[in-house]
């Protein structure tokens, strides 16, 4: 299939800035990783702007200071940079390895301008179409957001400047708002540390903003997103809610009681081990049950420090966990589970592409009928949110055919095979990448592929397919001359997932090993890579991503933990109006009637 030659919409563009109090060591990158995958899998393209981590730039003052004999601020501000320089590296090797595509820019890539003294300019221009450009192969753009090109050199922007980057590039890209990512969920009335009866305000106009905030956000930042008409929101990772500082009048927010969630992890395989890191990544919002094992003894020697593992089912799932996070894999133990953990009231988030195809319609059943929420993202695509696609453009009639490369494993063998590898020995190196697993069947004969395909045709089409009435094809039977027939076309060879809908509303679908051309999307997919091609009635949408592995399987089933948190989160809050006058006082406007 052939995109259609209608443009598609631009998609829209988010703006998230991270700084240092976030920012505080390298495995806060994972931490700033899922919040901008939040926005990506909800079809957005992200441009998110760094600070360097805590205390480097202060390290570099300092040191430029002992190394140099006398001030020299040009000097200083090209070694200070390097801190940003760092930072915008290191968030792009996160977000790889979480399966995101990104590019990551420096501001003379961009032509990122800025005028003024080397330690406290402004900045005055970008070339937006260079910047937008990069999208048409990454979701994600990754910039330092502290400095600028001066006319003679890198200029910083003063303290706190990457808020400012953040509402600049607000303003020439076209985005809605800012969305500034700080240590606290937003403006208070004081400063929350200290007053623990502070309110939040949902809502304030620049000049309360610039009062109240007390340095929260850079003075230069709200002055020039008041002149420039940007909204800022000021936010915490992972939260739902923020600030919303804009042309409006303050508005003091709900109070959200949040506790943290209780987790039963069943599995602790690859994908599962990579869930459980991140959980252990967030003591303040999860509280960890047993982990379920086959043998706990071996994990524990080898798992995180303080990590409980468990045989026992009982004591994995004791005191009624608020959410069961199966990576089990298979269809015994695991789809028994999958149905008794929602009938008796616990939320579900699985990767088992496998229970999902053959219990579709009672997983939804059950928690519908329970109140809960059903997750299961990482079932197909891993990193490419190929579901969160579909159900954002499947109404009635509305996807014409799916197709793409489903399945990372395969991708990743017939790169291989295209190299000249055998078969044998290729499967033998992605087993060991983690890519196959031990018996490697269910992805060379396209059984994987199908589970996945009749969950995608749920999505797009509300149609029921048994997995095992999917015509496939197995990489078993792709002999060395077709596969040299194909290299001798300039063509490559893809394992690719079709199905669409046809005129008389039968159904088509298929996994198959297509010969493609090399400027087709799908054969540019490397290694683990998978892609899907969405045909729309008037355009055509393109889905990428990491589909094989821990990290990228992982990030997709954490990304539907958050979810379902952020769900929980919302309807604890309690509303403005019901708290003590004194909120509804600081929430007015100077000079309002209190009447």
């Amino acid at each position: 299939m052939k995109p259609s030659a209608s443009p598609a919409p631009a998609p829209k563009l988010s703006i998230l800035k991270f700084g240092s109090s976030v920012l505080l060591s390298p495995d806060d990158y994972a931490r700033a990783a899922h919040e901008i995958y939040r926005h990506t899998r909800a079809g957005e393209k992200v441009v998110a702007v760094v600070s360097a981590l805590d205390s480097e730039t202060d390290a570099l003052f300092e040191v430029g200071a002992a190394v140099g004999q006398s001030a020299h601020d040009a000097m200083l501000a090209r070694l200070v940079r390097c801190g940003e320089l760092k930072s915008a590296a290191l968030m792009g090797l996160a977000l790889q390895r979480s399966g995101i595509s990104a590019a990551v820019l420096d501001p003379h890539e961009m032509s990122l301008k800025a005028e003024g003294s080397s330690l406290d300019a402004n900045l005055t221009g970008l070339d937006a179409s260079r910047v937008l450009a990069h999208f048409e192969q990454a979701d994600v753009i990754v910039a330092p957001g502290f400095f600028g090109e001066g006319p003679d050199g890198p200029v910083t922007l003063g303290r706190g400047g990457t808020d400012l980057t953040a509402v600049m590039f607000a303003h020439w890209l076209g985005a809605s708002r800012a969305r500034l990512i700080k240590d606290v969920d937003g403006v208070y009335t004081d400063d929350p540390a200290r007053v623990p009866d502070a309110h939040r305000f949902d809502q304030l106009d620049y000049a309360e903003a610039a009062r109240v905030s007390r340095g929260l956000v850079q003075d230069k930042a709200i002055h020039a997103a008041q002149a420039l008409g940007v909204v800022i929101e000021v936010a915490a990772l992972g939260k739902a809610f923020a600030t919303r500082i804009g042309p409006v009048a303050p508005k003091i927010g709900a109070t959200h009681h949040v506790r943290p969630l209780r987790v039963a992890l069943l599995g602790h395989g690859s994908v599962g081990a990579g869930v459980c890191r991140h959980l252990l990544a967030h003591p303040g919002r999860f509280r960890l049950n047993p982990v379920l094992v086959r043998d706990a003894a071996q994990h524990a020697a080898t798992g995180a420090p303080g990590l409980r593992f468990t045989e026992d089912l009982a004591e994995a799932l004791a005191d009624q966990p608020d959410l069961v996070v199966e990576t089990m894999g298979g269809t015994g133990v695991a789809r028994a589970l999958s149905q008794s953990v929602l009938r008796d009231g616990m939320h579900l988030v699985t990767a088992n592409k496998a229970v999902i195809a053959l219990d579709f319609d009672r997983l939804h059943e059950l928690a519908a009928e329970s109140g809960r929420h059903l997750r299961y993202s990482a079932a197909v695509g891993g990193g490419a949110p190929i579901l969160e696609t579909l159900d954002r453009v499947s109404q009635r009639g509305a996807v014409l055919s799916v197709e793409g490369v489903m399945n990372g494993t395969c991708n990743f063998i017939l790169g291989k095979l295209g190299d000249g590898a055998r078969l044998a020995d290729a499967i033998a190196e992605a087993q060991a990448l983690g890519f196959a697993e031990a018996d490697p069947r269910g992805d060379i004969d396209g059984d994987d592929a199908a589970d996945k395909l009749s969950i995608i045709i749920r999505h797009a089409f509300g149609i029921r397919v048994d997995p095992a009435d999917i015509t496939k094809e197995s990489l078993s039977g792709l002999s060395a001359e077709r596969l040299q027939a194909v290299a001798d076309q300039k063509q490559v060879i893809k394992q690719v997932g079709h199905c669409s809908a046809g005129a008389d509303g039968r159904l088509v679908a298929r996994i198959e090993l297509r010969a493609l051309e090399r400027d087709n999307p799908l054969a540019k997919l490397r290694n683990e890579e998978n892609g899907f091609l969405v045909q729309l009635p008037h355009q055509s949408l393109y889905v990428q991503g990491k589909g094989a592995g821990r990290w990228p399987t992982a990030e997709a089933v954490f990304a539907d933990i958050v979810d379902i948190q952020r769900l929980l989160d919302n309807t604890l809050a309690v509303p403005a109006a019901s708290r003590p006058d004194r909120a509804a006082q600081a929430a007015r406007m100077p000079g309002e009637d209190s009447a």
